[in-house]
């Protein structure tokens, strides 16, 4: 899929700043020169082609009385679809990547409770037959991430 200028302008644009209202769409459409329905038309059809993953808030689960944890196993080669299926089946896992290391398969739990983190990993424990290795955070830094389209 290709994108063309106003895709780049309403990427760069919505990283920050999207208007809590009760027609934010609107909004920010009228900021970027476009009608509303052209940009939720827009945002889908980015989303449907794989340019953004997902269109939401980032919250924070730590502000909210939850947690977050970088987890690591060392998963079977020849089991990692599996393994993947079976370790995203938890509602707590997001941003599960592989890797080319030992530690081959690396996601982050968030739940809503600190003791949850244990609870979950010992979920995955019981299901997979194989460690989870727990890198809970030690200090967040914001860094105001974007990416420039």
């Amino acid at each position: 899929m290709e994108i063309d200028d106003t895709d780049r302008r309403i990427i760069n644009t919505l990283q920050t700043g999207f208007p809590i209202a009760p027609r934010p769409f609107a909004i920010a459409a009228k900021g970027l020169g476009l009608q509303e329905d052209e940009l939720i038309a827009r945002l889908a059809r980015l989303k449907e082609g794989g340019i953004i993953t997902r269109f939401g808030p980032f919250l924070d689960a730590a502000a909210m009385g939850g947690a977050f944890c970088l987890c690591a196993m060392e998963i079977p080669q020849a089991q990692f679809e599996e393994m993947t299926e079976t370790v995203n089946g938890f509602d707590a896992v997001a941003h599960n990547y592989a890797r080319d290391h030992r530690l081959n398969m690396w996601f982050v739990l968030a739940t809503e409770t600190p003791e949850g983190i244990a609870e979950v990993a010992a979920g995955i424990e019981a299901v997979t037959g194989l460690p989870v290795y727990q890198f809970p955070k030690l200090k967040e830094f914001f860094i105001g991430f974007r990416v420039a389209a």
